[in-house]
């Protein structure tokens, strides 16, 4: 039964409308408002209708539930949905601003969760300035007849969620909680897509450091890494309380066949960030090692200019010592003693040399 929901609520590879809805041009209830639909029985209702017609049509039945999907709304944009559906300040005032951490505020008559979506940025090559995550929010208020979701960032689109859950009208009959869980899944699974290509630039940086030891990897790289792995770990970590309230508190919003499969939700996001923590020490044990690399070379280097200067230090003092002009000098005024010199400096140079080389020095 629950592999059976969740390839309900994941989605398809390819959407049968392709339906993009996340363009405020295309909405044609206004500027911020992406889209206002009436569900009954999960059974999406033809036409789409201001959002206090909506709820008026869903109270008058006394049931089922409106879903008002928005985009970056603006504060008057949002003032007059936050009084029709009676929403509390605090959470209208955290909806607007964005730059929320992931969280869940129970308030009397609704919810406010907050997720932190994710996406990989697509590079030919990493580099120290490159953006590998971008990261954007959606806060959904679930109330008892409605589902109010806000999204921040250009990506992160609700449309194929939706498509998706009204492929299946017995999940979505579940109520506004059925549509919480939707995005709490589909938040997470992108978490573990975007894990998953982080690893692989990481191995690339490890390959870097550990396999092509004659360029190494540059620090740059490693460290930007790390920011944007930072970045992927401000947003699944947090996350981790919400859905373990969700997945195991009484909840009188989230419908009770609802909350058994948050627990999934909870598992894949507990898996996810145990990867994102290694993550971050496994980078912290790849900038090490490329930083005691980078020591090493440089200690190699000074090893072979304190060799090539203490050779170069034997003529030198030879050639100072006969270059002092006293008149009376061993061997100054023999016939072999300048070749004589010149033998005694070029052996000792060539042995000096040898010794080096023995050392691993040269």
């Amino acid at each position: 039964m629950i592999h059976q929901l969740r390839k309900a609520v994941r989605l398809p590879q390819q959407l049968p409308r392709g339906v993009d809805l996340s363009h405020p041009a295309r909405s044609p209830l206004g500027t911020a408002v992406v889209n206002c639909v009436v569900y009954l029985e999960g059974v999406r209702q033809s036409g789409s209708c201001p959002p206090d017609d909506a709820i008026k049509q869903v109270r008058k039945d006394g049931s089922g539930f409106v879903w008002i999907g928005l985009h970056e709304p603006t504060e008057r944009e949002f003032a007059g949905i936050a009084e029709l559906f009676g929403l509390h300040p605090l959470a209208v005032e955290d909806a607007i601003d964005a730059h929320q951490r992931p969280k869940l505020e129970r308030y009397d008559t609704s919810l406010f969760t907050v997720f932190k979506t994710v996406r990989y940025v697509e590079h030919d090559q990493l580099t120290a300035t490159s953006e590998v995550v971008e990261t954007g929010e959606i806060m959904v208020f679930t109330g008892p007849d409605f589902v109010i979701t806000v999204r921040h960032g250009g990506h992160g689109s609700l449309g194929p969620i939706r498509e998706s859950l009204e492929a299946t009208p017995e999940h979505l009959a579940k109520g506004p909680s059925a549509v919480l869980h939707a995005i709490a899944d589909h938040v997470v699974d992108d978490y573990l897509t975007v894990a998953e290509a982080v690893q692989d630039d990481i191995d690339e940086v490890e390959a870097d450091v550990f396999v092509h030891r004659s360029g190494g990897a540059d620090a740059g790289r490693i460290y930007q890494l790390k920011r944007e792995v930072l970045e992927l770990k401000r947003a699944v970590a947090p996350l981790d309380r919400p859905v373990q309230a969700l997945a195991t508190q009484p909840m009188s919003l989230i419908d009770r066949d609802i909350q058994t499969y948050f627990r999934d939700v909870a598992d894949h996001l507990a898996r996810v960030t145990e990867q994102v923590t290694s993550f971050d020490e496994l980078l912290n044990s790849i900038l090490q090692a490329n930083l005691a690399q980078v020591s090493v070379a440089q200690n190699e280097d000074m090893r072979k200019i304190s060799a090539w200067v203490a050779i170069i230090a034997v003529p030198t003092m030879v050639c100072g010592v006969y270059g002092m002009n006293f008149d009376y000098m061993p061997e100054l005024r023999w016939t072999y003693g300048y070749p004589l010199v010149l033998g005694v400096i070029a052996v000792t140079c060539c042995a000096m040399h040898r010794a080096f080389r023995r050392k691993g020095w040269l």
